[in-house]
């Protein structure tokens, strides 16, 4: 399944992205699908928390183990991005994606 890396397309489903589409080895979109879902399996116990009057600290907790499982999604999103689309970006000359990773990291690290 692995097709080509990035393809410029409008996205109809979303307003505040770049409208380009990388296309990912299906190994890579499981593992970053199965952070994700284990993520939102996380807020929903939050959810389930805070509807049952959980203690604040207990709570709390949790979403520090969220914000830790987003981080990880985004060290292992980064460092794919880097490998693939920075380095191909680059070898074809295109210097702006350096201005765009810059950009990115700055935004990473408020």
């Amino acid at each position: 399944m692995a097709a080509k890396e990035k393809t410029e397309k409008t996205c109809e489903k979303c307003e505040n992205c770049s409208h380009r589409e990388k296309m990912r080895p299906e190994k890579e979109y499981k593992e970053l699908m199965n952070r994700l879902k284990r993520i939102e399996g996380q807020i929903r116990g939050i959810e389930g928390m805070l509807e049952h009057n959980a203690y604040c600290p207990d709570i709390l907790i949790q979403c520090s183990a969220v914000s830790s499982a987003l981080n990880s999604f985004n060290k292992v999103l980064l460092a794919n991005h880097i490998r693939t689309c920075v380095v191909q970006q680059i070898r074809e000359g295109d210097d702006q994606t350096i201005d765009e990773l810059l950009n990115v990291l700055q935004k990473l690290m408020k």
